[in-house]
């Protein structure tokens, strides 16, 4: 799916600038000059320059003002702060335009004008009564739009929990997979039952959490992290010291969440295309950073016959971030390391 991107000015902003400037160049041509405005063209050719550039430029600033409010508070719940904020820029752009004019006009006393109290009170009425309903309309139709695309993304990302679940089961339950957790527990009970026992109460948990998890987008930090430790006890009860897992997560990160799966997904992706031995272990690196982002590095060391990489699973990671609206998602690889940089999502409320 891809994420649409917004032209800095819309269409609907320019239809209605062409609708409506006609409109408060002749309200406030005739305000200020009653008499003369409908047969003296030197009215309008004044107006060019002292209304219509300086109009121009005030609307050019107020679509980048509002696309600025809309990047910055875009989400729904903030569409209250967002209305409030662009009101009041557009109110002192708006009243600040209005009275620039008057005050241009009867400081200069262009075509004989004099600066009137109820001419610039009926300028401000019009100016302000015409920007607000306009931006009322547009506001209407942006708010419509955007609910819309919540509703769509809210699918889009139930569809990723959907396949993301159903991949993750898939490979737990493959025949080499399964091949490889029975055979190490069907050692681990003639060599050292309690070990076995230990073995399969991890193999419980990373079954009972996919199965308590499902469909889920996001997912508790604190809850993800347990679930990975399950899951890399089972590759290090296989691997030994050919694998060493590191993780290092910060307790004030415990309301913040990441997608669901994620981290089972960059494990299993690191075990998968490296050479996992004792002279030459793996070594994996989980840990969050102040800047709000859980990190996940692994050595690099290729295997000679490379397994296909479709990056599936990472794309479907960056896609839930970008419905979602949250940036910072990265993948680096080097000569020596690849690192994955998640950021962390914070709410208030309760997730499994």
């Amino acid at each position: 799916m891809e994420i649409k991107r917004r032209a800095p000015i819309s269409k609907l902003q320019w239809h209605a600038f062409l609708a409506t400037a006609p409109i408060l160049w002749f309200a406030l041509n005739y305000i200020l000059y009653p008499d003369a405005a409908l047969h003296a063209p030197q009215v309008w050719l004044l107006s060019i320059p002292l209304i219509g550039l300086p109009g121009l430029m005030v609307w050019y600033i107020h679509c980048l003002l509002s696309r600025r409010m809309k990047q910055s508070f875009g989400e729904m719940r903030q569409t209250g702060l967002r209305l409030f904020l662009q009101a009041l820029f557009l109110l002192l752009l708006v009243c600040g335009f209005t009275l620039s004019i008057f005050w241009v006009y009867g400081q200069g006393g262009w075509l004989g004008y004099r600066w009137e109290k109820a001419d610039v009170q009926l300028g401000l009425l019009l100016s302000l009564g015409l920007s607000f309903l306009v931006e009322t309309l547009y506001e209407a139709d942006y708010t419509f739009v955007r609910y819309r695309e919540s509703r769509d993304d809210v699918q889009s990302l139930e569809q990723l929990a959907e396949f993301q679940e159903f991949e993750s089961l898939k490979n737990l339950i493959n025949p080499h997979f399964l091949f490889n957790c029975f055979n190490t527990l069907s050692s681990l009970i003639a060599e050292d039952p309690g070990r076995a026992g230990r073995f399969l109460d991890e193999l419980s948990k990373v079954y009972r959490y996919l199965l308590l998890n499902n469909q889920q987008t996001l997912s508790a930090l604190e809850n993800e992290v347990n679930f990975i430790r399950s899951y890399c006890q089972l590759l290090k009860t296989r691997y030994g010291d050919a694998l060493e897992v590191n993780i290092d997560v910060a307790p004030q990160y415990s309301r913040y969440a990441v997608p669901s799966l994620s981290l089972q997904l960059l494990v299993e992706n690191a075990v998968k295309h490296n050479i996992v031995s004792t002279s030459q272990p793996l070594v994996i690196d989980i840990f969050t950073t102040e800047g709000n982002q859980l990190i996940v590095n692994n050595n690099l060391q290729c295997k000679l016959s490379k397994a296909v990489s479709t990056r599936i699973g990472l794309e479907n990671i960056k896609m839930k971030y970008q419905l979602l609206h949250k940036q910072g998602f990265q993948v680096i690889e080097d000569e020596k390391n690849f690192t994955v940089a998640l950021p962390l999502i914070f709410t208030n409320s309760v997730i499994r």
